[in-house]
């Protein structure tokens, strides 16, 4: 949804209620559905390989839903808002407790999974009081960045975010300097790990849903050279107002020479995959990932 749009679709809702957003929402990834067909044949494409015995019309079905549960992001930003109350279940959350209690830094790893607002809000809401104050950098898109409501801006500038855009153009995806210095004063470090953002980004192939993935190299090389745990996270709606977030267990990024790099790389971005294909057959509707992310098949 554009800014300007999104902003007057709130205000008419605040007086009206959640109905009404919902039923303009529903007419809007209704119309993206209908009107955007190659961005329904990436998300078919997907559901095919996820549902490899089900027919075209399955497939057509499940995107569907996925568009129409898409719009749910956008419900969820207006009701934080509003302060509506939001529930979260946690798993795995002394992974990412003992990175900050210990300094090490971390490499929060996420994906197009749920809100990531309402994620780094809760991160910080959740942060135990015994520990030290949490840095969090989130890096991302240019026009993710540009959407952002200037109240939001504001509210994860006065909690310590620091937000970091990512240029579809130009001579770096991010600026790795400073995000390795970052690292390297004890604070986190959230990349996502599911979309590249350049055409000529370097890349790491992965195994997932039994085809070919092409990952983002960057947040596997943050960690091999700041030497930073590479901290997994998914967050996925599961109900109405309702959130579970994960935490895998820490990934290191090893290697001891130089030649052993690579492997190092492409071990830690399988096990990220294989966590996203896990969480995505668990909630099939709720990855939001409408670029082209399936590549070829791979044969047993």
């Amino acid at each position: 949804m554009k800014d300007r749009f999104y902003r007057i679709l709130m205000m008419l809702s605040k007086g009206t209620g959640i109905w009404f957003f919902r039923l303009v929402a529903w007419g809007i990834a209704a119309g993206y559905f209908m009107l955007f067909p190659s961005r329904v044949a990436v998300s078919t494409r997907f559901y095919k390989a996820l549902f490899p015995s089900e027919g075209r019309i399955y497939h057509l079905y499940c995107a569907w839903k996925q568009f129409h549960q898409f719009t749910d992001v956008f419900l969820d930003r207006f009701l934080q808002s509003e302060d509506h109350p939001m529930h979260f279940t946690h798993e795995g959350w002394e992974y990412l407790e003992n990175a900050v209690r210990l300094r090490t830094g971390g490499i929060l790893l996420m994906s197009h999974l749920g809100n990531w607002e309402l994620a780094a809000h809760r991160l910080l809401k959740s942060h135990g009081k015994d520990l030290p104050e949490m840095r969090l950098l989130l890096y991302m898109g240019r026009k993710h960045k540009e959407q952002i409501e200037q109240r939001q801006k504001e509210d994860l500038a006065a909690r310590g975010i620091k937000i970091i855009a990512v240029e579809r153009e130009g001579s770096a995806p991010v600026d790795i300097l400073e995000g390795i210095n970052f690292l390297k004063g004890g604070g986190i470090v959230s990349l996502t790990g599911d979309r590249r953002w350049r055409e000529d980004q370097r890349t790491v192939a992965v195994k997932f849903l039994g085809h070919e993935a092409l990952l983002p190299e960057s947040p596997f090389v943050f960690a091999l050279l700041s030497r930073t745990p590479l901290l997994i996270f998914f967050a996925t709606r599961v109900d109405n107002f309702s959130y579970h977030c994960q935490v895998l267990p820490p990934v290191y990024v090893d290697a001891k020479e130089r030649k052993d790099r690579q492997r190092a790389i492409g071990d830690a971005a399988q096990t990220y995959a294989d966590g996203l294909e896990k969480v995505v057959r668990e909630h099939p509707y709720a990855w939001f990932h409408f670029e082209p992310f399936i590549g070829r098949k791979i044969e047993a």
